[in-house]
């Protein structure tokens, strides 16, 4: 049994004839102190005084060769013991280099499996279970590597022949190298898919904020009076900011198609996407453009209206003051109602400014051809046309105080 070849096939066979050996040590162990204890009794023989029923020598020889057997069975057995350890640490590193490639294959089939997903959610799963798998990766390369190190141990100790050992671990690092560069790819592709999902996202977000932004900026409503024209102009001057803002964003999208993977980038629905979102920038930025044109000249009707019914509330009230003033025959009298024509001809000049200002505005308004042209004209005639009634008025009776005074001072005179 020590003298025996048989090493094993395969780590179990190897292990079972571990175990095996292991019982013979233990025997040979037993026997050992009974030939200990044998040889010890034997000698005493041979130190007997007078009598002696055997030669002492021949007692001696047969001792000495029975220690001398026991030894060489020993070292038989430490040397067959060494042997089958040996040969477990070469099936133990087979195995491990199978379980290694084993390893290797099932991962091979996964990446080869795997799509880098539909959308940016897909993605991000993929994305989160690929670093497992890196994480996998490096616990494997570990184990790998210390599995290389005794193969290199076992081709240190030129017990077995190196050719299977070397070519095992050929093979492996060849498919760990191959493996690697999958998974390298792979993550790329990944890497790839999230920046084109991301993209995608913050352009359809972009669409979405400037189909509702366009929806908010060519809206109709303009206010109904100044007050609500001015709120309405503050909220769109505060969407005309975010739109600025946008811009850049805007712009970078051309940047950002560039940096895409060339499979992506070269997508026709993509560059259209792109081509789609900057035409609908340009539209509304435009028409809110045009809406502050529009909410200003509304502005400015609903002010000129505004002071065309002050003007007119004074108009109304000096011209019915006229109408029914009756100008006095006694000089006292006279002299009074002319204090207060001194005290209107300073209204009137203040309110001449302010009629002149609505002129200009209308002018301003016609001019820029305002939709309300012809109801803004017609406003500044009626005002105008009332004005004048007023200083017709007004100059009427000058006259008449005029004549009255000149009589008073004639009879005076007289």
């Amino acid at each position: 049994l020590l003298v025996c070849k048989d090493l094993g096939k395969h780590l179990l066979e190897v292990e079972d004839l571990l175990q095996k050996h292991g019982l013979l040590e233990a025997d040979i162990s037993a026997q050992t102190e009974r030939v200990q204890a044998l040889n010890a009794a034997a000698l005493k023989f041979s130190e007997l005084e007078g009598y002696q029923p055997c030669d002492p020598q021949i007692i001696c020889n047969r001792v000495n060769h029975v220690q001398t057997c026991l030894e060489e069975l020993e070292e038989l057995a430490a040397k067959r013991r060494k042997e089958l350890e040996d040969s477990r640490q070469l099936w133990t590193f087979f195995q491990e280099m199978e379980e290694a490639e084993a390893w290797i294959r099932e991962k091979e089939k996964i990446l080869a499996a795997k799509s880098c997903g539909r959308d940016l959610s897909s993605v991000l799963t993929l994305t989160t279970k690929h670093k497992t798998m890196l994480g996998e990766l490096g616990n494997r390369r570990a184990l790998l590597h210390q599995t290389m190190k005794k193969g290199e141990k076992i081709l240190a100790k030129k017990t077995f022949s190196s050719v299977g050992i070397q070519e095992k671990m050929r093979q492996v690092c060849l498919r760990w190298k191959k493996l690697e560069e999958i998974t390298g790819l792979h993550q790329q592709r990944l890497e790839d898919a999230l920046n084109f999902f991301q993209f995608s996202a913050e352009t359809d977000d972009l669409v979405a904020w400037l189909q509702d932004t366009y929806r908010i900026v060519s809206s109709d409503d303009f206010g109904h009076d100044d007050y609500s024209t001015e709120v309405l102009l503050r909220k769109h001057r505060a969407v005309v900011e975010e739109v600025e803002k946008h811009r850049a964003s805007v712009l970078a999208l051309r940047k950002q198609l560039a940096l895409l993977a060339p499979d992506h980038r070269q997508e026709v629905d993509i560059q259209i996407r792109v081509v789609e979102v900057e035409q609908l920038y340009g539209e509304v930025a435009e028409v809110a453009v045009l809406r502050t044109q529009w909410l200003q000249d509304a502005l400015a009707v609903y002010r000129m209206f505004s002071e065309v019914h002050a003007c007119e509330v004074w108009v109304d009230e000096k011209e019915q003051w006229l109408e029914k003033m009756v100008v006095p025959e006694e000089l006292d009298e006279v002299e009074v109602v002319q204090h207060r024509f001194e005290s209107l001809d300073q209204e009137m000049n203040s309110v001449m400014g302010r009629i002149l200002d609505v002129n200009q505005v209308v002018q301003q308004l016609v001019d820029g051809g305002h939709p309300s042209s012809d109801e803004v004209r017609s406003c500044q005639d009626h005002l105008n046309s009332r004005w004048n009634r007023v200083v017709e008025l007004v100059e009427n009776k000058k006259v008449q105080l005029s004549s009255v005074l000149k009589i008073q001072n004639f009879l005076l005179e007289c």
